[in-house]
């Protein structure tokens, strides 16, 4: 695994050296949208609401929707002056019972790794938080954002769980439907206590599967098998066109500015002092060559016609003059 934080636990004067992993990762089936007749993908454009015109992606801000519909756009200058809380210290500030907190604020999930420097402290934090069953609320900052989470430990390892701030977590009220739920007999309570006795057992994870994943798995595996197989049309030029045609404008601008400040001139400026685009230059040198071929091969047929026809006057020659030295001998 590759960490993505590298810091120090701090509880009272020890300081751990440690790294931050990601400990779960997404395993959610995910589908691409293409044309039914052919498989070719569905790309999607930026465009804005008001007109629907195209906007590059340099010409996009970041934006602020108030309460009340009204739009603030914040530019980067504004973002550089909010405060920027980066730490690379998860601090220890109190240890509390695992039950103070609700399961419904635990967010995402690392794991913490000790650096060879400090594995004893490690270990030593490690073991006073199994003793002590209790968690160590933490603040940390994850990606320039200061938030809490808690240290507990897991199997043999310390794990780092980002905490929701109250106010992310919605109010139950809101809800509509509770005032409907009525107080059950005890007769009832009774038989749902037994029902929970009969089901009662340990929490085992590794039993459950996701049955969907696998049931897609099967699904394309069978499909592949059987040549239900759709060779998409698209092909990596045309999918990423904009991109290229970019890409391909910025390399010829980086070269053109290497090359001013050479003092050389840059290639389409010679291009466009001639009055011929690269491309009207390939198609010119293209026929230029294609002439030269033709009129070799024209050539190189008319030659040896030549030289036939001056073997057959050499001859012709040659029979006139022995012709006539006969007839000054009569």
């Amino acid at each position: 695994m590759r960490a993505i934080w590298k810091g120090a636990v701090s509880f009272g004067l020890v300081n751990v050296p440690v790294r931050l992993y990601s400990a779960t990762e997404n395993h959610d089936v995910s589908f691409h949208q293409v044309r039914a007749s052919d498989g070719s993908r569905i790309r999607y454009k930026r465009v804005a609401q008001a007109d629907g015109e195209e906007v590059a992606y340099r010409d996009i801000a970041k934006a602020y929707e108030t309460t009340d519909g009204k739009t603030v756009v914040l530019t980067d200058e504004d973002f550089a002056s909010l405060p920027n809380r980066s730490s690379k210290e998860i601090a220890v500030e109190r240890f509390v019972p695992v039950s103070q907190i609700d399961p419904i604020l635990y967010d995402k999930a690392y794991y913490i790794e000790p650096d060879a420097m400090g594995a004893k402290a490690y270990g030593l934090l490690r073991e006073a938080l199994r003793e002590s069953e209790r968690v160590a609320v933490v603040t940390v900052s994850v990606r320039t954002r200061m938030t809490m989470a808690v240290l507990r430990v897991v199997d043999e390892v310390i794990v780092l769980q980002t905490l929701l701030w109250p106010d992310e977590i919605r109010d139950a009220g809101q809800l509509d439907h509770l005032d409907e739920v009525s107080e059950p007999k005890e007769s009832e309570v009774a038989m749902a206590r037994m029902l929970v006795d009969s089901m009662a057992g340990d929490f085992e994870p590794e039993g459950h599967e996701d049955d969907y994943q696998q049931a897609v798995e099967a699904l394309v595996r069978s499909k592949i098998e059987g040549g239900e197989v759709t060779e998409s049309p698209d092909t990596e030029d045309e999918g990423d066109t904009g991109e290229v045609v970019d890409l391909l404008a910025a390399l010829q601008r980086s070269v053109d500015r290497a090359k001013a400040a050479r003092g050389e001139g840059s290639s389409s400026d010679a291009e466009e002092g001639s009055g011929t685009t690269p491309a009207a230059k390939r198609t010119t040198a293209k026929k230029a060559t294609a002439k030269k071929t033709r009129a070799k091969k024209d050539t190189a047929k008319k030659t040896p016609a030549r030289k036939t026809a001056a073997k057959k006057t050499s001859k012709r020659s040659s029979a006139k003059d022995t012709t006539d030295e006969e007839t000054k001998a009569g």
